[in-house]
C-alpha cells in the first residue's frame, strides 16, 4: 500500500527523465498538472510491497476483503464532483458518462463484496474417504480454489473509472484476494491518482497489509513492461489494442516463470440481419443500429463495427437509411488526439479496401479531435478475398456486407477473427432457419444477442465478456461480471489433511 504518493516518481531507467500531461479533448489543450513515469525502484518497490502483503492478504478473511471493497466504493462516491470534473477532463465525455461509469464502478465493488462474503465462490469440492473400499482404499481429498498472487492491471484508454484502477480487474483480483499493482492508463493519470487515493485510504481504514495496493503512472510503455516480467508478479489484467495486449501476452510467456495475461482486445461484433426483418422493420433497425454506432462516439469494445446482409433491393435501402440516420448524429468528441487520429487512418484503410464504397460520411469541418461518423460497404465476394477488410476502426464506424445468399453469408461468419458478440436481427417465423447462422457464431463470439444492439454489458453472474482469439486471451473467462473472480485464482486439492492445518474455506 503506497502512504501518499502513489509511487509517481522521476523517471524509470529505460526511458530518460519525462514528464507528460493529460489532455483535455474538447478543448484541444494540455491540463495543467504534469505527472511522472515511475521509476524503476519504484516499480520493484511497488512489486516487493504487493508481494510481502500477499502472505496476509491471501488469509483474509471474505467479510474483511469485502468491508475494504465496500470502503472502496464508499471513498469514491465521497470524491463527488472532484473525480467527476476530472473525469470529464482527461476524457471528452460527458457528465452523464462520467456520473454512470462511477455508479457502475462502485456497483462492481459492492458485487464483488457480496460475492465473497462467503465462500461459494471457490467452487469447493469435497470426496469423503473411505477407508475400507475394496480393491483400495480412498483417501479424504478436499478442492478449493487460491489466489495467484500480485496482480497487475493496465487501466483502459476508454473507461476511465469502470476498467480503470477500482474497476473490474481491480476488484476482482482484490475480492480474490489478490494484491493489485495498477500501471494508471496515460490519458486519465488524474483521474486514476483520485481514485488510487480513495482505494489506499479504505485499505488503511479496514486494516489491510501494507502494499495490497499500489498505482504507477507511466507514459511510455516501458513501466507496464517491466511490472510483466517482474519475477513476484503472477497475472495480468489488460482491456485495451490487440497490439497492446499481444505484446503484454508475449511478455509474459517469455519469462523463466511464464504467467497468464487476461487481455480484453479488439472486436467488431458482426450483427446478422435477415431478409424478412428488412421487409419488416428496416426503418426502425437503421435507427436503432445508428445510434448503437455512434453511442460514446462509437468508443466502446462493443460497438457495432460490422453489419451482414443478403444483398437486394431492401439492403441497398436500408444500408443509405442507416448511413444517412448515422451521419446526421451530431458529430463528439473522442477520447484523445491519438484516438482520433487512429480512427481516421483506421478509417481510410477499409475504405480504400477493393470493392469497398463509401456510402456515407461527415464531410463538415468538425473540431479538432471529433469524429466524423461513416459507414462502408462491400460485396461479400470482396468481403472474403480480403482479410484486411476486417480491421477494426475505434470510433463510430461501420462496416455493412451484402452478401449474395445464406451460404456465402455463413462462409463470412466461418472466416471472421473471434469476437466479443455476435447479434443475430431475425423474426420468429425464421426461427427453423437460423440453426447454422446460430452454430457458426457460437464458433465466434464469447456472447450472442438476440434483436438487440451489443453495446452496453450488463455486470452480472451470467455475463461473458471475452471470445476467442483475438477478443480475448483466453476464451474461457470473462473480463465483466463476478465470474471474472476465476482468473485470479488456480484450483488446489488436499488429500488426508488434518484440519488444523486446512484453509478456513474447506474445514
Amino acid at each position: 500500500m503506497t502512504t501518499g504518493k502513489n509511487y509517481i516518481g522521476q523517471t524509470l531507467k529505460a526511458s530518460g527523465n519525462s514528464t507528460y500531461k493529460t489532455v483535455n479533448p474538447k478543448l484541444n489543450i494540455e491540463n495543467p498538472t504534469p505527472f511522472f513515469d515511475a521509476t524503476e525502484a519504484e516499480v520493484n518497490e511497488a512489486v516487493n510491497l504487493a508481494w510481502d502483503a500477499f502472505r496476509t492478504y491471501r488469509k483474509v478473511s471474505g467479510e474483511k476483503r469485502a468491508a475494504f471493497l465496500n470502503a472502496i466504493a464508499d471513498e469514491i462516491l465521497a470524491l463527488d464532483t472532484t473525480l467527476i470534473d476530472m473525469y470529464m477532463s482527461e476524457s471528452g465525455l460527458p457528465e452523464g458518462r462520467a456520473v454512470g461509469e462511477r455508479g457502475r464502478t462502485i456497483f462492481q465493488l459492492q458485487s464483488f463484496a457480496a460475492l465473497i462474503e462467503n465462500e461459494i465462490w471457490r467452487d469447493n469440492i469435497f470426496d469423503a474417504a473411505e477407508p475400507d473400499r475394496k480393491p483400495l482404499p480412498k483417501a479424504d481429498l478436499r478442492k478449493t480454489s487460491i489466489p495467484l498472487g500480485p496482480v497487475v492491471v493496465l487501466g483502459a484508454s476508454n473507461f476511465p473509472l469502470a476498467f480503470s484502477t477500482a474497476g473490474g480487474d481491480t476488484a476482482s483480483a482484490l475480492a480474490a484476494g489478490c494484491p493489485v499493482i495498477v500501471k494508471s492508463h496515460p490519458m486519465h493519470s488524474g483521474t486514476g491518482e483520485l481514485v488510487a487515493n480513495a482505494v489506499i485510504k479504505a485499505a488503511k481504514d479496514t486494516g489491510m497489509p501494507n502494499g495490497v495496493f499500489s498505482n504507477l503512472n507511466g507514459k511510455s510503455v516501458e513501466v507496464g513492461s517491466a511490472l510483466v516480467k517482474h519475477s513476484k508478479v503472477k497475472a495480468v489484467g489488460f482491456t485495451g489494442s490487440v497490439g497492446g495486449g499481444r505484446a503484454l501476452f508475449n511478455l509474459a510467456a517469455e519469462r523463466e516463470e511464464p504467467i497468464p495475461v487476461f487481455a480484453e482486445m479488439g472486436s467488431i461484433n458482426p450483427v446478422i440481419i435477415t431478409p424478412q426483418a428488412l421487409e419488416k422493420r428496416s426503418e426502425a433497425l437503421a435507427s436503432q443500429y445508428a445510434g448503437s454506432i455512434t453511442l460514446g462516439t462509437g468508443q466502446f469494445c462493443t460497438n457495432p463495427g460490422l453489419l451482414l446482409t443478403i444483398a437486394s433491393e431492401k439492403t441497398e435501402q436500408f444500408v443509405n437509411d442507416l448511413a444517412d440516420k448515422t451521419v446526421a448524429i451530431e458529430a463528439q468528441c473522442m477520447l484523445h488526439p491519438n484516438i482520433k487520429a487512429g480512427f481516421l487512418e483506421n478509417g481510410a484503410k477499409v475504405s480504400s479496401q477493393n470493392g469497398a464504397e463509401t456510402v456515407a460520411k461527415i464531410e463538415s469541418d468538425v473540431a479538432p479531435n471529433y469524429a466524423p461518423s461513416q459507414i462502408v460497404s462491400v460485396s461479400g465476394k470482396d468481403f472474403l478475398e480480403n482479410p484486411k477488410i476486417q480491421q477494426e476502426v475505434f470510433g463510430p464506424f461501420s462496416l455493412v456486407v451484402k452478401a449474395k445468399d445464406e451460404v456465402e453469408l455463413i462462409n463470412i461468419i466461418n472466416g471472421l477473427e473471434g469476437q466479443l458478440t455476435g447479434t443475430i436481427i431475425a423474426e420468429e417465423d425464421e426461427y427453423a432457419q437460423l440453426h447454422d447462422i446460430v452454430d457458426a457464431l457460437e464458433d465466434r463470439v464469447g456472447r450472442l444477442i438476440f434483436n438487440g444492439v451489443p453495446t452496453g454489458v450488463e455486470v452480472c453472474p451470467s455475463m461473458q465478456h471475452g471470445g476467442p482469439y483475438p477478443a480475448s486471451t483466453d476464451s474461457r473467462f470473462t473480463a465483466v461480471g463476478t465470474n471474472s473472480i476465476k482468473r485470479w485464482v488456480r484450483p488446489i486439492s488436499y488429500q488426508s489433511f488434518p484440519k488444523e492445518l486446512l484453509p478456513e474455506a474447506i474445514k
